[in-house]
């Protein structure tokens, strides 16, 4: 017996909109707790504490302070699942609660779920292996799998939530979180789904993960100053930090959200995305795929380039990036680049990889609500090459209409969201 269609299904593109957020990050366990450390400026970045980094060269990372799964996971199901699958539920139940929802409203057809990661279960991984070659295959955990594939945070919520509709998740390195957002706001706007719970979540911070990093000489050195290492578009700017956590947004079909007087954040508006063919690790030199990313984003949404007030950028603090970055806002908005409010709030988190487009689609959807910019800190020596306004070390009131968010990972993979202050 064939299914029917959904009988409200729409042939045009339905508006879509934000009305829950759930940050786990650096900076706290909560939203509330993340976004005001961010607008105090404050860092999360510190000395590793967790294994033994003394033969590591970057020492430091941007850890989750004090979290235990057990506020949010029944505890004979935590051993099961690696720590990036708990960062994802408990975001996700931070933003189910924000939302007011209720797990009513969520179960069924209609409320699809879409998390990512860049990596997935690595420390899950890493101890399955030194158990298997210690005591033996026979010893290895029959959870190991789900406990660390990708798509089982995806599948881990739907779960909790009883969420039957649309169920994926994207590994889009960098870009992951805002893949997994902008991707959720078509299959929305598409007619699939009325709800989709979408975000990225990431536990890279593992003596591996670590050292692959480290390998790469991607990161900072700057060991002796963790809470001043993460300089986006200072002139001093040595490398990114590792950090870890989790960002999810409730995503709804704006009529459905004015129909239960949700309390809206913001409207999805544009998404781009791209590749810069060029390098597995490095941006296009040109800074073509950024702004062709950018650009589609734009266009997406019907948006003028000089309607844009406000830039999450990438702002990874490493030399390359966010000079091409910088070069590639100017390349796409001309003179009214220099009138754009440009911050990198990783100048505080870290890098959170997978995690990271989730997590700033939440702080610059709370700029949208709260009409205030949050600082780049750090922001001490001036870069020539790096000469737009990056908010710098403290945040700022605004008029904020229009918010642009970007997301650059290894592979070349890219993606921009334009988000817009919610108007009646």
């Amino acid at each position: 017996m064939g299914i029917s269609p959904s009988s409200d299904k729409k042939t045009v593109e339905r508006r879509v909109v934000i009305t829950g957020i759930g940050l786990v990050s650096p900076l706290g366990i909560g939203t509330k707790e993340s976004w005001d450390s961010l607008l105090q400026g404050k860092s999360g970045v510190s000395k590793i504490s967790r294994f033994d980094v003394s033969g590591y060269s970057s020492k430091i990372a941007g850890q989750i302070p004090d979290f235990d799964p057990l506020d949010f996971i029944e505890k004979k199901e935590v051993r099961k699942m690696d720590e990036f699958i708990h960062y994802a539920i408990a975001a996700a139940d931070i933003a189910v609660k924000d939302s007011g929802i209720g797990h009513a409203a969520l179960n069924g057809t209609r409320t699809g779920v879409y998390v990512g990661s860049g990596i997935g279960g690595i420390g899950f991984i890493e101890q399955t292996h030194k158990t298997l070659l210690e005591k033996g295959p026979g010893r290895v955990s029959p959870f190991f799998l789900v406990a660390t594939i990708i798509n089982e945070a995806s599948g881990q919520i739907s779960i909790k939530f009883g969420a039957k509709g649309p169920n994926s998740a994207t590994a889009t390195a960098c870009t992951t979180g805002t893949h997994a957002v902008g991707d959720s706001f078509r299959i929305i706007a598409r007619g699939d789904a009325d709800i989709m719970i979408a975000g990225g979540s990431e536990a890279p911070i593992t003596p591996l993960g670590l050292a692959g990093f480290c390998a790469l000489r991607a990161l900072s050195v700057r060991n002796d100053e963790p809470e001043r290492a993460s300089r986006p578009f200072d002139a001093e700017r040595d490398g990114f930090i590792i950090s870890e956590g989790a960002g999810i947004v409730i995503m709804e079909e704006l009529g459905a959200a004015i129909k239960r007087e949700a309390n809206i954040y913001a409207e999805v508006v544009g998404y781009g995305m791209s590749a810069d063919a060029y390098h597995v690790a490095a941006p296009s030199l040109d800074g073509d795929g950024a702004v062709q990313c950018m650009s589609k984003a734009l266009v997406d949404g019907a948006i003028e380039p000089k309607e844009i007030d406000y830039i999450n950028a990438h702002g990874t603090s490493t030399p390359y990036n966010d000079k091409i970055e910088t070069a590639a806002i100017k390349k796409l908005f001309g003179d009214h680049a220099y009138k754009i409010g440009v911050n990198s709030t990783k100048s505080m988190t870290g890098h959170l990889l997978g995690a990271a487009g989730g997590l700033e689609v939440g702080f610059s959807i709370l700029c949208l609500k709260n009409q205030i910019m949050p600082p780049t800190i750090n922001y001490e020596n001036p870069d020539p090459e790096c000469d737009l306004d990056y908010i710098p070390n403290t945040a700022r009131p605004a008029e904020v209409r229009y918010a642009l968010t970007n997301s650059f990972g290894f592979g070349g993979t890219n993606g921009s969201l334009v988000l817009k202050r919610f108007e009646d």
